[in-house]
């Protein structure tokens, strides 16, 4: 269960967008904010900072794509597309404008949005991901700098096809625990809730499936993020770092993809909102408040 500020639960719902169905949860009041989740998480993900959020904005919280509650299609899981799934919901739900908050995949997301979207989406906050196009591939490569820093070895072995599926099936507790305790400084805020919900996610039909799906969609990724950074965003966009992840090189990205590009870096690892939720509010709330 997710709270707003008043300890009310979160409103549920389903919206048929897109092609597909795709589940969010919404607080709040005032101008909208949209939460995107990566992987391997859903929604729950921004439990802490939502009631941060929701004295002054309605937000909104979808599980993208394949991931969480929404349906798991058999395509669609590129980048483009899946912002495409996000900019309907928010009309669906009556916002004509937002800012987005995207993390990991979610950042990848919301770029797109913001690229695809532009008269929609009027302020971007961009944490913890690498790009497609724009230097994710190169972490994934095994070289003497890679491994003793951010090498990202599982990427090549989820494009594979079936043998993921395959070695992962009946694991995904393991797995998942792995991933989000290994890339955090705070591995003690991956709490057993959290881990409980992902796994319930992630262990359904087509879990896996969909989360592979979308890493599988990089090359096509790369290329429409080098077909979006040829016009630069005109929107402020606040890059944030986990020192102990990708750090500053959010920052340095963005600054290729917009104009008005602002940066900082927090004492964590990848997972911000769940690791720094009280940090990540402190520069999160200004931004907002000077670009809604």
């Amino acid at each position: 269960m997710m709270y707003d500020h008043t300890a009310t639960p979160l409103r549920t719902g389903r919206a048929a967008v897109n092609g597909t169905s795709l589940h969010y949860r919404t607080a709040g009041s005032g101008p909208a904010v949209v939460l995107l989740h990566g992987v391997p998480k859903t929604g729950y993900h921004w439990r802490h900072l939502v009631p941060k959020l929701t004295p002054r904005y309605t937000v909104v919280v979808p599980d993208l794509r394949g991931l969480g509650d929404s349906a798991r299609p058999a395509y669609g899981y590129d980048s483009a597309t899946m912002s495409d799934d996000i900019a309907e919901l928010m009309t669906h739900l009556g916002h004509e404008t937002y800012a987005v908050i995207g993390e990991d995949w979610g950042a990848v997301i919301g770029y797109q949005l913001a690229a695809r979207h532009r008269d929609h989406v009027h302020a971007l906050v961009f944490a913890e991901a690498l790009l497609p196009g724009f230097g994710f591939e190169d972490h994934t490569a095994l070289t003497p700098e890679n491994a003793a820093g951010l090498h990202l070895w599982h990427l090549g072995f989820y494009f594979q096809p079936d043998v993921p599926e395959m070695l992962i099936a009946g694991h995904e507790r393991e797995l998942i625990t792995y991933m989000i305790k290994f890339e955090r400084s705070h591995p003690d805020t991956a709490t057993p809730d959290a881990v409980d919900e992902y796994v319930r996610c992630y262990s359904m039909p087509g879990g896996i499936r969909a989360m592979l799906s979308i890493y599988r969609a990089m090359l096509v990724d790369a290329e429409q993020n080098r077909q979006a950074a040829q016009k630069k965003l005109d929107i402020p966009v606040l890059a944030l770092g986990g020192s102990a992840f990708i750090g500053d090189r959010n920052e340095s990205q963005m600054r290729l993809m917009a104009h008005d590009v602002t940066g900082h870096v927090l004492d964590a690892g990848h997972d911000l909102a769940e690791e720094v939720p009280d940090e990540m509010a402190d520069v999160v709330l200004p931004f907002l408040a000077g670009n809604s």
